[in-house]
């Protein structure tokens, strides 16, 4: 009953193409009891037909079909379960799960990427990260948060491999970073950069080209957030740069339960 309860993070860039991966083998070797996924690329009924070693399912999927959505797979019932944000600013595109768990509300998020030409920056602006802080202060007047998935943006030089040849590349915009600054000041920790403050070369995602992977030219983009009164609960942190079958790798934290 003392055993830390284990939250993974993954963006799995399709759970079909991930299952054909490797997906099974990390689920058995890192055994989380709670496992949130981002991008899973699939309609929420087809999701819950796929085989899961998990007893409680929760999806919300995008209006398109094969795009974005959300998922958190457990071994403990959630006590509620919201999808999405009830704001505007969420479209229908699948990107939020809050799951109340005993002593905290768990958000998984796949937060939009601003995109090439940064067509989508003044959205994700102007209207996504406003409401995406409402959302998370809203349930942290409640109970304490625990917020992973794949924010899209790399917060600080140290969280990008190459931050000069991408001051303006969608990810690392002043306008993001800075937004995400404004989430953190709301009350939030980045829990691997609050234990790891001076940890370089971890990195969370790798482009495809040019073997950026391989040669580690990546972004930490994937995040658990926490509310500052869950510090104390927060007894690991972890990025498993090694395991394969998408273009993100998962992230970890352990949390002492009540």
């Amino acid at each position: 009953m003392n055993k830390p309860l284990r939250i993974i993070s993954w963006n799995v860039n399709g759970i079909r193409a991930c299952l054909k991966k490797g997906f099974e083998d990390f689920v058995r070797e890192y055994d989380p009891d709670i496992l949130c996924l981002q991008e899973i690329k699939a309609d929420a009924a087809e999701f819950a037909k796929l085989e899961f070693p998990f007893p409680y399912i929760y999806a919300n999927s995008a209006e398109k079909k094969g795009y974005s959505g959300t998922a958190v797979l457990s071994k403990i019932p959630a006590e509620e379960c919201v999808l999405g944000m009830q704001d505007p600013a969420d479209t229908g595109e699948g990107r939020v799960i809050s799951c109340k768990f005993p002593g905290f509300v768990l958000v998984n998020v796949y937060t939009p990427n601003s995109q090439d030409g940064l067509r989508r920056l003044s959205y994700r602006q102007q209207e996504w990260d406003p409401a995406f802080r409402r959302h998370l202060s809203a349930w942290d007047a409640r109970i304490p948060i625990v917020s992973c998935g794949d924010f899209n943006v790399a917060h600080q030089e140290i969280d990008i491999a190459r931050p000069d040849a991408n001051r303006r590349s969608a990810g690392f915009t002043d306008e993001e970073r800075e937004e995400f600054g404004k989430l953190l000041d709301t009350g939030f920790v980045d829990t691997f950069r609050h234990f790891n403050p001076d940890a370089r070369d971890q990195y969370t995602w790798w482009s495809y080209r040019a073997g950026a992977r391989q040669r580690n030219i990546g972004w930490r983009i994937d995040y658990f957030l926490a509310s500052q009164r869950l510090l104390p609960m927060i007894k690991q942190t972890a990025i498993f740069q090694s395991v394969e079958g998408s273009d993100h790798c998962p992230v970890m934290i352990e949390l002492a339960h009540q």
